[in-house]
């Protein structure tokens, strides 16, 4: 079911501002479907586990390295692209 974000009571709005991370604008239609996971293994899950940690293995082993001061910077600007109003953590 879609809902006109207007016509979202004050708690409502709370809730779906909450889960999206960002104030919902007056024309805005909002849409919540709730989906349940595929069901994994313990034993696939591990296989999953195992290969991110392969990939980013690899990922880090080519990356330029970068004082820590600098990846943070990039992080933050990364955050502000996506998110208008952050604002980081202190």
């Amino acid at each position: 079911m879609i809902h006109k974000a207007k016509d979202l009571s004050p708690e409502q709005k709370v809730a779906i501002e909450s889960l999206l991370g960002r104030r919902v604008l007056e024309e805005e239609a909002v849409s919540v479907r709730a989906i349940e996971p595929p069901a994994l293994s313990d034993s696939r899950r591990q296989e999953i586990v195992d290969s991110l940690k392969h990939y980013f293995a690899e990922v880090d082993a080519s990356r330029k390295h970068v004082s820590a001061e600098e990846a943070e910077e990039t992080i933050t600007d990364a955050s502000k692209c996506t998110r208008p109003h952050y604002a980081p953590h202190q």
